[in-house]
């Protein structure tokens, strides 16, 4: 049997090679000259020959500095990382052999019951049952999901291998022995586990972080009784394919990562490995051109909310409540006994601005003024939170914070004996006009409750990376989207009270995808990376648990910008009917309409024919449009009225099967299938259709772009779903 191992990455553009991870740059500290670059020589020669970046490390031209190479890489793809000057950079990236040099940069890791609700969502409601031959009922076993972060807590009860058979035999991989972790930490669940982090004394795979094994256990941890934090949400954690299993690869460390290059993943791709991204946490107030992890052979995981919400409700002078949201271990008295204040009135002096008193910032407040009271901070602008409130008033003797911000509830704050809880923005009036009327207003903030089947749900988070793409606009990303806020895992922690915690964002969507993914590759262990990828885009749902479209932060339907194909589901692309099957030969001709020679091209591919050129039309990037990926973006020309582009699916379904198309656009925009159906045999399991965008300038009202779906039909046991979007021009090309 093929090996397979699904990997999912947690920060920009992560390296990830076979089914052993051996190139990763330490963090090292540049000297005050000196940074760290990355050199990079294309795929990995074979072992019959001698990989490039063994040429420029032989020159008598870098003797001088060949003490300050950090690491060498030599499996995934070629090339070294080194402390050097610019100017040597810039020397090295003139040789012939090297592909590209670029300095290291950092990334801020973008950080049960949300497999009920996939499952909630799914219109298949339960694991289909399957032949003796299939591993899907066993959810995921001998599957391996690689997991590149902050390390692991082996001794998590989610990571036990009670009842799991021997670890496959195709596995190379090994256990490495470090700080605080032994050989025999690893077990038949966790098989592998490498420590790449370098610098300062902690070299081990143990995480000392938390996100690492947060993570994992989201993806593949087993079923462990009575998760919760600190009492709340009480009930059952598991992964979303359990019987899978772990190797772990600590590249993270304190919440940062070092930055490799997107390419990388592209060799992964080559291996059968599919990479599963975060779409990452910069979009905040609907920010556009905020996604991350952009390749087209990555998976890109945007972040939503889901049916649970703790609610944490403000009770005024005269038991009038607020509704508010927060998760907090506070006990103060359940009646409003407590003096309640402004930021504002508490302000230090005249000279400070109003708005960062509002705010709470310390430099703005009057700690006597703060001393005993619950306060009412309103956020400004979007570099203000609600985390950085409390620590001033709790550190000011303050006893409760109140948060009001537009997006506030949509992620709940945490907090811990001091209560934090956040109100929607609309409440702050309500409570500063009390405020203002009392001679004496008092309040109390009450103890967290769970809410279950909370609607509508799910919706955007407001941190979820969104495009379009900057400097791209010929795809979509984020990919699609999966719960993210609020979300209780495995911690480290040898106190079983403090065995889980609750994280938010979109590295903790991503496992939930990877799960998944490893449902559908133990479904169908020949599939391939762009055939799993097709089955879960192509499934998913764009309606929440009310029937509505799925909002985004502002309460607009989301579009395929913010959610991509829409949200994951856990079980239907189990059938999904029909694949799109995006070939290597795609992502080449990708990168040759995007501008890379076919020089360039050969020093990256490993499996490139001899004879490969990058066509001669390739100058037109809107030929990337034409690649077999399961969604479309058409960009308005000024000299022309129509544009139509290909795909291509292939029958994974009943051998035979007849699909009818349907097309659902939102503006005047026309929209044609040809042919409108599709015949599949048993001799016939791949068919191709075009699509021809007809549009003028009416089709985009005040918008620029418009978008839709098509979706492929099966007598309603299949529907095979993809979103278009058509530019009204090139926006940041």
């Amino acid at each position: 049997m093929k090996s397979f191992t699904v990997f999912f990455c947690f920060i920009p553009f992560l390296l990830v090679s076979s089914l052993q991870f051996v190139a990763v740059l330490a963090a090292a500290a540049p000297a005050e000259s000196n940074g760290v670059y990355i050199v990079y020589t294309g795929a990995a020669a074979s072992s019959s020959t001698c990989f490039p970046s063994h040429h420029i490390m032989s020159s008598s031209s870098m003797e001088r500095w060949k003490d300050r190479v950090i690491h060498k890489y030599t499996n995934g793809f070629s090339g070294f990382a080194a402390q050097l000057t610019k100017a040597e950079a810039e020397s090295i990236a003139e040789r012939p052999e090297v592909v590209s040099v670029f300095p290291e940069s950092v990334h801020q890791l973008h950080t049960t019951h949300s497999w009920n609700f996939l499952k909630d969502l799914s219109q298949v409601k339960s694991a289909p049952r399957f032949t003796s031959k299939s591993r899907a009922s066993s959810f995921g076993e001998d599957t391996i999901i690689g997991v590149f972060d902050t390390g692991i807590w082996p001794e998590a009860k989610s990571f036990n291998d009670v009842g799991m058979g021997p670890i496959p035999k195709r596995w190379k991989g090994k256990c490495i022995q470090g700080r605080d972790f032994k050989p025999f930490s690893c077990n038949r669940k966790l098989i592998g586990a490498r420590n790449y982090i370098k610098n300062g004394n902690f070299t081990s795979p143990r995480d000392r972080d938390g996100h690492g094994s947060h993570v994992a256990a989201i993806a593949a941890g087993r079923r462990v009784g009575g998760a919760s934090y600190h009492g709340l949400a009480t009930g059952i954690a598991q992964g979303g394919s359990p019987n899978s299993r772990i190797a772990v690869y600590r590249v993270c460390d304190d919440q940062y990562c070092p930055d490799p290059i997107a390419i990388g993943s592209f060799h992964a791709t080559e291996k059968g490995i599919l990479v599963i991204a975060s779409a990452g946490n910069g979009g905040d107030v609907n920010i556009p051109y905020s996604v991350h992890n952009v390749a087209p052979w990555i998976l890109t995981v945007g972040a939503t909310t889901m049916d649970r919400f703790f609610e944490s409700d403000v009770v005024l002078g005269g038991n009038k409540s607020v509704q508010g949201a927060g998760i907090h271990l506070g006990r103060l008295q359940k009646t409003p006994v407590y003096p309640l204040i402004t930021g504002l009135s508490a302000k230090i002096n005249s000279f400070v601005f109003d708005e960062h008193a509002r705010a709470c910032y310390s430099t703005a407040l009057d700690a006597n003024k703060i001393k005993g009271k619950i306060v009412l901070c309103e956020s400004g602008n979007e570099r203000d939170s609600a985390q950085g409130a409390l620590e001033t008033i709790r550190g000011m003797g303050g006893i409760g914070v109140i948060y009001a911000d537009y997006f506030s509830k949509l992620v709940d704050p945490i907090s811990d004996s001091t209560p934090l809880v956040a109100i929607n923005w609309q409440d702050s009036p309500r409570i500063t006009s009390y405020i203002n009327s009392s001679r004496n207003p008092v309040a109390t903030i009450l103890p967290t409750e769970v809410v279950s089947q909370y609607k509508p749900a799910p919706s955007v988070a407001s941190f979820s990376g969104k495009g379009p793409i900057y400097g791209n606009d010929y795809l979509i990303k984020p990919d699609v989207a999966a719960p993210g806020v609020d979300i209780i895992s495995a911690w480290p922690s040898n106190d079983t009270d403090k065995a889980f915690n609750i994280l938010s964002g979109t590295s903790v969507a991503t496992p939930h995808v990877s799960g998944i993914a490893a449902l559908v590759k133990s479904r169908y262990p020949s599939w391939s990376p762009s055939a799993i990828k097709s089955a879960i885009m192509t499934t998913a749902i764009q309606s929440d648990n009310v029937n509505k479209p799925i909002k985004n932060e502002v309460g607009n339907p989301a579009t395929p910008y913010q959610f991509g194909a829409g949200e994951v589901t856990m079980f239907d692309p189990l059938r999904p009917g029909l694949v799109y099957e995006t070939e290597i030969a795609d992502y080449l001709l990708f990168l040759c309409n995007w501008g890379y020679n076919s020089s360039t091209i050969k020093l990256i591919s490993s499996y490139l024919p001899a004879n490969f050129s990058c066509p001669t039309n390739s100058s037109k990037k809107e030929l990337m449009s034409n690649i077999n990926y399961p969604s479309i973006v058409i960009i308005q020309s000024a000299d022309q009225k129509y544009q139509t582009v290909k795909r291509t699916v292939t029958n994974v379904g009943d051998e035979e099967s007849v699909y009818t198309v349907s097309v659902e656009v939102y503006e005047q925009l026309e929209v044609t299938v040809n042919p409108t159906e599709l015949k599949f045999t048993k001799s016939t399991n791949k068919l191709t259709y075009e699509v021809t965008f007809k549009y003028t300038d009416a089709s985009f009202v005040d918008e620029e772009f418009t978008h839709g779906s098509i979706t492929w039909s099966n007598d309603n046991k299949y529907r095979v779903r993809i979103p278009f979007i058509v530019r009204k021009y090139p926006s940041l090309l």
